[in-house]
C-alpha cells in the first residue's frame, strides 16, 4: 500500500518549506499587522491591541509591503491530508492527496473608506480517482468530493475578493460593497478573550460562513451595513454565494439569494463579561436541482421545479464569569425555521447548551487549562410522505467548525461532547474533543457537507439511516504551533468508531481515520 509513503513525503515536503523559507521563519516575533491580513478587520477590531508599559521599548513590527500608498498583502497554506474511510466493497477510501491555497491582494486605508482585490490561486495534487462509488456508500470522504467536483483539473486563478468599504459616514455607520468573506456572529468580538473565543469556535458560521477550511472556500457578493453606538451592532447582508468550497473554480456566483439582519448587545457586570444576539435570515435558493431529503426518488423528481424558500429566526447567549478561582463560561443558541421546501411546509429548529471551566493556579495560569462540554440537538423528518420538511436546514455554513472531521453536518443530528484545551507553550495549543453521534430521526437521512457551492450539486449529501440512530463515537486531537505571528503549523488526528448507521452502509467495517499537516505563511 504506498498511503503511507505518500503521507510522509508530503510530511518531509513541510518539513523543508518550514526549513527553506527564510524570510519567514527568520522574523523576530512581533505583533501581526493588520493591513497585511487577507481579509480587513471589521469594525470594531476583533483582536484588542496589547498594552506595553511604557517603560520597554515594543519591538519593531515587521513593516508591510507596499506599492507606494497600496499595500501588499496575502497568504500561502499548504496541506497534506490522509483518509481512510469506512471500509467498502467498492472503491478505495484509503489515500493522501496535498492542496494549496494562495492568495494575494492589494489594499489601501483612508480616513473614511477602504478596498481591497485580492486574487486566490488554488491547486490540489494525486486527488483519489476512486473515491467515488454509487449511493449509498457516495463519496469516500474530502478527496473523493474535491475529484467529483472538479475532474481531472487541478488548479484555477479567480477573483476572491473586490470591494470598497465605507467608514464611519454619519458616526456610527459604515457600508461594504462589492465581493467579500461573511461569517455570521463575528460582526462584533467581545474584548474578552474567552468570549471572543467561544463566538469564533462555537458561535459563528453555524449558519453563514466563508468554509475557508476548504481549499477555496466562498465569497459572497453583495452588500454589508453596520451600526455600531454604546455597545449596540446592527448588521444587515444581502448577498449571493459564489461558487468554491469543493470546486476550484470560485468565480462565478451562484442563483441562491440571502438576507441577514442581526442585532448584538454585550454587557458586563461586576464579575462577568455576556452578549446576546438576535437574527432573522432569509433564504432562497433557485437553482433547478433535486433536492436532498428522506422522500422517495419519485416524490423528489415531481418536485424538481420548485424552489426553496426558507426563514430562520434566532439568537444567541454568552457569558463569562469568575467561579471560585478560575471561570466558568456558558453559551445558549438556537434558531426556528418555517418557509417552504419545494412543496412541502419547512418546520424545523436547532439548538447548543454548552458550559465550560478554565481553571486558576499557579500551574494553571501557565498552561491554561479549559474544559468543556455541551449538547448540540437539530430537528429530523419523522414522516415522509406529511406534506412537512422538519429536517434543520443548515443553510452555507463552515461545518468542519463543529465537526472536525467533516463526515457529518448539524443537520437531523444529536451531538453530546466534551472538549479539553491546554496551552503547554505560549506557542504551542493543543486540543482534544470526544462526540457521541446520534441521528435525531431514524426516518430521515445521515447528512453531511456544508451548502450550495457549485451549480451543479445540491450541496448536502444523505446517506440513508436503514431505521438506526446511532452514529457512534468520534474523538479527535490537534496541536497549532505558530512559529511566528505570520507562520504557523497544524497537526491534525480524528478517528471514528462508527455505529449501526455506518454498519448498515459500509458491512466491511465503520471505522475511519483522517489526519493532515498545515503550514500557513502570511505575508
Amino acid at each position: 500500500m504506498t498511503t503511507p509513503k505518500l503521507f510522509f513525503r508530503f510530511l518531509l515536503i513541510f518539513i523543508l518549506v518550514l526549513l527553506f523559507v527564510p524570510a519567514a521563519l527568520a522574523q523576530p516575533e512581533t505583533r501581526p499587522v493588520l493591513a497585511a491580513s487577507p481579509t480587513p478587520t471589521p469594525t470594531p477590531k476583533p483582536t484588542p491591541t496589547p498594552v506595553v508599559k511604557p517603560a520597554v521599548a515594543a519591538p519593531a513590527a515587521q513593516a508591510p509591503i507596499k506599492l507606494g500608498n497600496v499595500t501588499v498583502s496575502g497568504s500561502f497554506r499548504l496541506r497534506a491530508e490522509n483518509w481512510d474511510w469506512y471500509d467498502t466493497n467498492s472503491g478505495d477510501g484509503r489515500y493522501t492527496f496535498g492542496a494549496g491555497t494562495l492568495r494575494v491582494g492589494l489594499s489601501q486605508q483612508k480616513e473614511h473608506f477602504e478596498w481591497m482585490i485580492e486574487a486566490e490561486a488554488p491547486f490540489v495534487a494525486g486527488l483519489p480517482k476512486t473515491a467515488v462509488v454509487a449511493a449509498p456508500q457516495g463519496q469516500l470522504g474530502l478527496g473523493g468530493n474535491y475529484f467529483a467536483a472538479n475532474g481531472n483539473q487541478d488548479a484555477s486563478v479567480f477573483l476572491k475578493q473586490a470591494f470598497v468599504n465605507f467608514k464611519g459616514f454619519g458616526k456610527y455607520n459604515n457600508l461594504k460593497l462589492g465581493r467579500f468573506e461573511f461569517n455570521d456572529g463575528l460582526e462584533v468580538l467581545p474584548k474578552d478573550a474567552a468570549l471572543a473565543t467561544l463566538k469564533r469556535d462555537r458561535i459563528s458560521q453555524r449558519l453563514i460562513g466563508s468554509f475557508a477550511w476548504t481549499h477555496v472556500g466562498r465569497s459572497f457578493d453583495g452588500l454589508q451595513y453596520g451600526y455600531n453606538n454604546k455597545g449596540w451592532n446592527f448588521t444587515f447582508f444581502g448577498a449571493r454565494p459564489t461558487e468554491g468550497a469543493f470546486q476550484l473554480n470560485g468565480m462565478k456566483q451562484l442563483e441562491v439569494d440571502l438576507f441577514y439582519a442581526a442585532t448584538t448587545k454585550g454587557f458586563k457586570t461586576k464579575n462577568s463579561e455576556n452578549e446576546a444576539r438576535a437574527f432573522v435570515i432569509q433564504y432562497h435558493d433557485g437553482r433547478r436541482l433535486l433536492k436532498v431529503d428522506n422522500r422517495t426518488a419519485a416524490l423528489r423528481n415531481a418536485d424538481f421545479a420548485n424552489k426553496i424558500r426558507i426563514t430562520t429566526v434566532g439568537g444567541h447567549y454568552i457569558g463569562v464569569r469568575k467561579a471560585g478561582s478560575g471561570k466558568v463560561d456558558l453559551l445558549a443558541w438556537g434558531v426556528g425555521q418555517f418557509g417552504d421546501w419545494g412543496n412541502l411546509n419547512q418546520r424545523s429548529g436547532a439548538l447548543a447548551l454548552e458550559a465550560g471551566y478554565q481553571f486558576s493556579g499557579k500551574v494553571a495560569d501557565k498552561i491554561k487549562p479549559w474544559l468543556r462540554g455541551g449538547y448540540n440537538y437539530s430537528t429530523g423528518d419523522k414522516d415522509a410522505t406529511d406534506g412537512t420538511h422538519g429536517t434543520f436546514f443548515q443553510i452555507l455554513p463552515t461545518p468542519r467548525i463543529y465537526a472536525r472531521t467533516p463526515f457529518f453536518n448539524s443537520m437531523n443530528l444529536e451531538d453530546a461532547f466534551a472538549e479539553f484545551r491546554v496551552k503547554p507553550h505560549a506557542k504551542l495549543a493543543l486540543r482534544t474533543d470526544l462526540h457521541h453521534l446520534r441521528l435525531s430521526s431514524a426516518k430521515d437521512l445521515w447528512f453531511a457537507g456544508g451548502g450550495a457551492f457549485q451549480k451543479q450539486s445540491f450541496g448536502f449529501a444523505g446517506r440513508p439511516s436503514n431505521g438506526h440512530r446511532n452514529l457512534g463515537w468520534f474523538a479527535d486531537v490537534s496541536a497549532d504551533y505558530t512559529v511566528n505571528p505570520r507562520t504557523s503549523v497544524t497537526f491534525y488526528y480524528g478517528a471514528s468508531a462508527g455505529g449501526r448507521v455506518q454498519s448498515a452502509i459500509y458491512p466491511l467495517g465503520n471505522r475511519m481515520h483522517f489526519a493532515y499537516i498545515e503550514l500557513t505563511q502570511k505575508f
